[in-house]
């Protein structure tokens, strides 16, 4: 490689600034043998021609479109590359590419959403789902009271990718739930007894669908359930007192599995 001063050429530096990539991808190129300084100062330091900068200007481009080193040196060396037919295939790359980014933008957003709303559901979809007692405000409450949980983490998750016809089958899963709770209540079922205990596990499965649940939180919400005036409207309203019935076969579950009721807490 010939000597030259550097009034003969650009440095790496410069060339970094002018090209927009660092010196040290320049030094890459370099020692790979992909875009190798013409000159040299008497000093050993790298010099580019005119020549070696519109070499390294169709890198800088190639790289942009998403070429691999390889590639590029193929198209930039192989007097026989098919150019235009590679810039057609990465074309096609690039829309495939830009249409799962658009989809992870779709999905991302629908997280966001559904970690700030809860339900990515219409007020008139609330409704047809869950009935004409169902409160549009309850989310937004649910998310004030438990937006830091982890449990809110997994049910906004949950939701994000949930349907309509979805959550219809959990309406009615919980529906059949509170039906099966109002008949053995009327059938003396006792809390402790295997059908009972079959209830508090089914109770278990059904509310999976919003978040895990741990029998020690089962025991909480069993609490909840008869405290809280608008849940216990919801269980008295299917039988009177069903809400105490219920919290006791939950406190009687939980027993057999070796937890005190008494002092379960919320994990």
């Amino acid at each position: 490689m010939p000597d030259a001063t550097d009034a003969d050429g650009l440095t790496v530096g410069q060339v970094s600034t002018r090209l927009g990539v660092t010196v040290r991808a320049l030094h890459h190129w370099d020692e790979i043998g992909l875009a190798r300084p013409s000159l040299r100062t008497a000093g050993g330091y790298r010099l580019y021609t005119a020549d070696d900068l519109e070499r390294l200007h169709r890198i800088v481009v190639y790289r942009e479109i998403g070429f691999g080193l390889d590639r590029i040196r193929a198209v930039l060396d192989d007097s026989t590359a098919d150019v235009l037919g590679a810039l057609r295939a990465q074309r096609t790359q690039v829309a495939e590419r830009i249409d799962r980014l658009q989809r992870l933008g779709a999905g991302l957003d629908r997280m966001i959403d559904a970690h700030e709303r809860g339900l990515l559901l219409s007020i008139e979809q609330q409704t047809a789902i869950f009935g004409p007692r169902w409160n549009p405000d309850w989310p937004a409450q649910a998310r004030q009271l438990y937006g830091n949980t982890t449990q809110w983490v997994q049910f906004a998750e949950r939701s994000a990718s949930r349907s309509p016809e979805e959550w219809q089958a959990i309406a009615d899963a919980v529906a059949d739930l509170d039906r099966a709770l109002g008949d053995a209540m009327d059938a003396a079922v006792a809390p402790g007894s295997p059908e009972a205990n079959r209830l508090a596990e089914r109770h278990r499965e059904v509310f999976a669908a919003y978040f895990p649940l741990t029998r020690e939180m089962q025991v909480c919400l069993g609490r909840m359930f008869e405290a809280d005036p608008a849940f216990a409207t919801h269980y008295d309203g299917i039988r009177a007192n069903l809400a105490s019935w219920f919290r006791r076969i939950i406190d009687a579950s939980a027993r057999a599995h070796g937890i005190d009721p008494d002092t379960a807490t919320w994990q």
